[in-house]
């Protein structure tokens, strides 16, 4: 199980608590959650530190030496770095720099941002595209498909079948390729989930839990 590292500002109803959780598949990627919203109902991803003019808490971040991406969902920082790290070490530079965002006040994210979405029925034109033309062919000989299942203002749920239903391998395939791919061509893009049932995939590579 990978360790979590705890973090707390404050006293009373006004103390700031963060978690940082390192993903126990990508040695690259930490999931930062706060006890309150911090923006709610939304999700935008930073790739970059030019993407993140204008929005306090991603500029900060990126001023952190070896920072790759930002995701930033309600209550929640997931923060992907160019190189694995030793998270024990890391995690209190960027719990610092997001305790010290908040402080400062002001909006965290530029509202710009929001107001210029895409539609979630352009977002599903565009993933559905996406995947019939790029990703869906590319999979299919290994047996398995991708299909939207929902957009939610800028996230998208995907779900897996075929062969990459209850696959050991999933979230290697989500991460890596399809999230990867979709980013490259709709950088709006929020959050991008995987909704699918694995536990009764029929995968031979796959090992249910007792």
């Amino acid at each position: 199980m990978t360790a979590e590292y705890s973090f707390s500002w404050g006293e009373g109803d006004d103390t700031l608590r963060l978690t940082a959780a390192p993903s126990p598949y990508f040695p690259d990627t930490c999931r930062f959650s706060l006890n309150r919203n911090i923006y709610p109902d939304s999700a935008v991803h930073f790739a970059g530190l030019e993407a993140s003019k204008g929005s306090p808490l991603a500029e900060n971040l990126f001023s952190l030496e070896d920072i790759d991406q930002v995701l930033v969902v309600n209550d929640a920082i997931t923060v992907i770095v160019k190189n694995p790290k030793e998270w024990d070490a890391f995690s209190p530079k960027i719990a610092s720099v997001i305790h010290e965002s908040i402080e400062a006040g002001g909006n965290l994210v530029d509202p710009k941002i929001k107001e210029n979405l895409p539609s979630p029925d352009d977002i599903r034109q565009r993933v559905s595209g996406i995947l019939d033309t790029d990703i869906n062919p590319s999979i299919a000989s290994h047996g398995g498909f991708v299909k939207l299942v929902d957009v939610k203002a800028n996230s998208i749920y995907l779900e897996f079948g075929g062969g990459c239903q209850g696959c050991g391998m999933a979230n290697v395939t989500l991460k890596y390729g399809v999230e990867r791919h979709l980013r490259s061509n709709i950088p709006e893009l929020g959050e991008v989930l995987d909704i699918t049932d694995h536990h009764v995939g029929d995968n031979p590579y796959y090992s249910q839990p007792d």
